[in-house]
C-alpha cells in the first residue's frame, strides 16, 4: 500500500503532492489496477491534514480516470501508468540506489544530489530523441 509523505517546503499544493505520489506509484508498479488507496480519514490523520485535502486529491485522480470511488468501500485504482519499461525499472532502480550511495559517500547532501539530478534530467530531456539514442548507444546504461 502507498505511504504518503509531504514536503512542507514545497511550493506544490498539498493535494497535488498526494496526486503526484499516486501517479509515481502507478508508473513504478507499486500500485496496480484493483488496488485500494488508503482511506481518506487514515491519510488525513497520518499526515495531520484536513480530510478535504485528501478528498480533493482523490477527486482529481478520479477525474483523470486513474481511480474510482466506491461509496462505503473506498477508492480503488482503475488503471496503471506503468508502461512496457516497467521490467527495466528494477535494474535501473538498483543502479540509481548504488549511485546515490556513492554520491552520499562522496559527501554530497540531499540538496546537492537533487541539483545534480534535476540539471542532468533537464539537459537530457532537452536533447532530440535521435541524438539521445545515439548518445546512449555509445555507453552502457546501468
Amino acid at each position: 500500500m502507498i505511504e504518503f509523505h509531504l514536503d512542507g517546503h514545497s511550493k506544490v499544493a498539498t493535494y497535488m503532492q498526494l496526486v503526484q505520489q499516486v501517479k509515481q506509484s502507478l508508473r513504478t508498479g507499486m500500485l496496480g489496477a484493483g488496488d485500494q488507496l488508503p482511506k481518506v480519514r487514515d491519510v488525513a490523520e497520518a499526515l495531520a491534514i484536513n480530510p478535504n485535502t485528501v478528498s480533493k486529491a482523490y477527486r482529481q485522480l478520479e477525474i483523470e480516470g486513474l481511480v474510482e470511488g466506491r461509496p462505503g468501500v473506498g477508492t480503488f485504482v482503475k488503471r496503471s501508468l506503468a508502461g512496457p519499461s516497467l521490467a527495466n525499472q528494477a535494474s535501473l532502480r538498483r543502479g540509481l540506489e548504488a549511485w546515490l550511495r556513492k554520491a552520499r559517500g562522496a559527501g554530497l547532501d540531499r540538496e546537492d544530489i537533487v541539483a545534480i539530478v534535476e540539471t542532468t534530467m533537464r539537459a537530457t530531456f532537452q536533447q532530440p530523441e535521435n541524438e539521445q539514442r545515439q548518445h546512449d548507444a555509445g555507453r552502457e546504461i546501468a
